[in-house]
């Protein structure tokens, strides 16, 4: 074995907008179809498939010739770029490169963005697919040809279509700082990103984007591709799954060394570091998705980059998303690192926020993300099904919006449900969900109605400012309460508040509103009303034509002006400017 075809299989990640077709492109190379079994049709869960080298070339003939070291490419079907950026060989993403899928209809959407801004802080080399060609008016589809051979079938009108659309995605990527060009017409892959057009429907285009992959990590990524064969096998726990006759087992991408039956392994559990002996490796078949593929093969070792199925004792509690690597030499040693590793995870905690329980590390990064750019806190992100203790803890979170957990596919128990169902406990509020982009949406709509409908409250309680005349011939009765008829000048009138003159002087409590025998919470500006004014005598405190002012508390004047000045209809804000002017003669200070 020369040391030039020691090179391991790269690891691709494939990243872009929600719904531009992802993993029917992944499903296309794979040749088997796990869409349609996805929550919400979109990848929640991490697998892995390997296209062995073979493959690749039965798929674009012209390779057939060419001389290749690559062994394949090992596909990360990953829920977007959150795992992407969560899925760490420690320190460095755990893909080595990486596929943007760009609708080529609807172009740049937010997480395409958001893509783009993480290969780059990554440093991880990608190419663009173009997906969707055969959604273009008038394509006339060539089942699994070559995009270049399909293209020049097309008749004019479409040709030119296609080269627009190109030319709109390399100028708009040309203005996020990426050099890019159709693959064709790309001289220099290290300094242009190329651009494949494909048809996951049709196949159109999959052989060129293969190629250009594999070229890629012939060509320039030898260094980082080259394999420590002999070294200690590392990798990423990507799910923890109870098989039939084989108990726990963990799903694991090994990105570097070799395993082998009977060694021992350090790996993160949710009590601490453990380490245990390997006693199976299953592999699935080539060309098959580890998470649908149930029919495995027994290997005794298995050498990076590959998809590998570990069956061991001890295995419950492992957390999904945390490293493992094989033990030689002291295993402390090992321990500690993997120790530092979970440490180092990426969620930021904040004093006050909510609490998010998932089903693996990725998840809880990729939700912590999610909400950092919301701006919303979290208190407590952990890995494990919600208990009850965790609701009691939820509980005494104070500010009310935060009371909240969210549960990202992973179970509730049975005493933990028993309290959400109890109506005494309804002030915690809990999400379930098993996509992550909805389970955020949901709590922020939610999150929206609760603060409309705090301000609301406020509202309520608030004494609103209101100015009133006192109408002519509408003295009903003259005191004990004095009836009288008003129009409302502007403001909103409530009962139960008191009223007092321009200069100070106070006229009594007004009770209640009525019109037509029928009594009203409010009137709104320009109603005609009666109103009845305990502790006032007609002619006395108060006289025909008098405008009268709602006494509005110094507390409740620090709120409207602070807070609610910018949902007060104009005349309302003058009115509350009238009676603060009044009121701050006396007392420059009042109200501030």
């Amino acid at each position: 074995m020369t040391q030039k075809s020691r090179i391991r299989t790269p690891i691709v990640a494939v990243l872009g907008h929600v719904d531009h077709g992802k993993t029917s492109l992944l499903d296309r190379i794979r040749g088997s179809s796990v869409v349609s079994t996805e929550d919400g049709a979109i990848t929640q869960h991490i697998g892995a498939t390997i296209v062995p080298i073979d493959g690749i070339r039965k798929m674009s003939g012209s390779m057939e010739k060419l001389a290749l070291n690559v062994p394949g490419l090992l596909f990360i079907d990953t829920p977007g770029h959150h795992a992407f950026t969560t899925l760490r060989a420690r320190g460095g993403a755990l893909a080595d490169m990486a596929i943007l899928v760009i609708d080529i209809s609807q172009g740049f959407q937010p997480q395409t963005l958001e893509a783009l801004q993480i290969l780059r802080s990554c440093r991880t080399p990608f190419v663009v697919a173009a997906t969707k060609i055969d959604r273009i008016h008038g394509w006339r589809a060539n089942k699994d040809q070559p995009f270049l051979v399909s293209f020049s079938r097309q008749n004019d009108r479409v040709k030119e279509m296609i080269e627009t659309k190109m030319y709109e995605m390399v100028a708009r990527l040309s203005d996020l700082g990426f050099s890019c060009e159709r693959f064709d017409r790309v001289s220099d892959f290290q300094r242009n990103i190329a651009i494949v057009p494909v048809s996951a429907h049709t196949g159109e285009g999959i052989a060129e984007l293969l190629m250009v992959m594999i070229g890629l990590a012939q060509r320039y990524m030898e260094q980082e591709l080259a394999l420590s064969v002999e070294g200690p096998g590392r990798g990423t726990v990507l799910e923890v799954k109870e098989e039939r006759g084989l108990g726990t087992t963990l799903d694991v991408i090994l990105y570097d060394g070799t395993l082998s039956v009977g060694e021992e392994i350090a790996f993160a559990r949710q009590d601490g570091v453990a380490q245990t002996k390997i006693r199976a490796l299953l592999k699935p078949r080539p060309m098959k998705e580890i998470l649908v593929e149930d029919r495995f093969e027994r290997v005794k070792t298995v050498v990076a980059a590959t998809g590998i199925k570990i069956s061991a004792p001890g295995l419950d509690g492992t957390i999904a998303g945390s490293p493992l690597q094989v033990i030689r030499g002291d295993p402390e040693l090992v321990k500690e690192r993997i120790r530092k590793e979970m440490e180092e995870i990426k969620v930021k905690i904040s004093p006050e926020g909510l609490v998010i329980k998932a089903d693996t590390i990725g998840a809880l990064e990729a939700i912590c993300n999610e909400l950092e750019t919301r701006e919303i806190g979290v208190m407590r992100a952990e890995v494990g099904p919600v208990s009850r203790h965790d609701l009691i803890e939820v509980e005494t979170i104070k500010t009310p919006y935060y009371r909240v957990l969210l549960a990202f596919n992973t179970p509730v128990l049975p005493d933990a449900s028993d309290m959400i169902k109890d109506p005494g406990f309804s002030h915690v509020k809990v999400f379930e969900g098993k996509v992550i982009y909805k389970i955020v949406e949901e709590y922020v709509s939610w999150k929206d109605e609760q603060k409309r409908k705090a301000e609301q409250q406020k509202f309520e309680q608030i004494i609103t400012p209101a100015k009133i005349r006192i109408l002519p011939h509408c003295i009903f009765r003259q005191s004990n309460p004095a009836v009288v008829g008003v129009r409302v000048l502007g403001g909103t009138l409530r009962s139960d508040v008191n009223l007092i003159h321009l200069d100070g002087r106070k006229v009594g409590h007004l009770k209640s509103i009525q019109l037509n025998q029928e009594n009203l919470r409010e009137a709104q500006a320009g109603a005609e009303v009666a109103i009845s004014i305990e502790g006032a005598t007609a002619g006395r405190q108060f006289v025909v034509e008098d405008d009268l002012y709602v006494d509005i508390p110094e507390r409740h004047v620090k709120v409207l002006e602070r807070e609610m000045l910018s949902h007060l209809p104009i005349s309302t804000r003058e009115i509350l400017l009238e009676f603060a002017s009044m009121k701050r003669r006396s007392d420059p200070f009042w109200g501030k």
